[in-house]
């Protein structure tokens, strides 16, 4: 069974974190096998900066090299400009940095975003694309 409606999905790093988890693990496989699962600069960074060990970050990062991405770019970051005035004009609370690129990277492209982070439901109202939840909040 995989996540979403079919939509390719750009993996969150809350998402990637957690894929292992026995609640997720098989969802989160075949989501993978279908080739639905997409990469961002803005997640690499995020995973590869937490890694100390050169060997282990060397494999990561070839693992996320093996994924389509959906890149950072003018348009990329005009749209996390503009939702981040948008939610602060509507008095959101604070949302990462990265979260509005991330979204606006799977926006851009027609993808959805699989997380488990409550601004991608936010963001998802502002810049319009698919928040998938890899597992119901608050479960795992």
């Amino acid at each position: 069974m995989r996540y979403g409606p079919g939509v390719a999905l750009v993996v969150d790093t809350s998402a990637w974190a957690r894929q292992h988890h026995p609640k997720v693990a098989l969802h989160f496989r075949d989501t993978a096998q279908a080739d639905l699962l997409v990469g961002c600069p803005v997640v690499a960074l995020e995973l590869l900066t937490t890694i100390k060990d050169a060997t282990e970050r060397d494999l990561l990062a070839k693992r996320l090299g093996t994924l389509r991405q959906a890149p950072i770019n003018q348009g990329v970051c005009a749209a996390a400009l503009s939702a981040s005035s948008k939610l602060a004009s509507a008095n959101h609370p604070r949302v990462p940095a990265t979260d509005y690129l991330i979204a606006a990277a799977a926006a851009e492209r027609g993808f959805g975003v699989l997380h488990y982070d409550h601004h991608f439901d936010t963001l998802a109202g502002v810049l319009g694309f698919e928040s998938v939840w890899i597992a119901s909040p608050g479960t795992i």
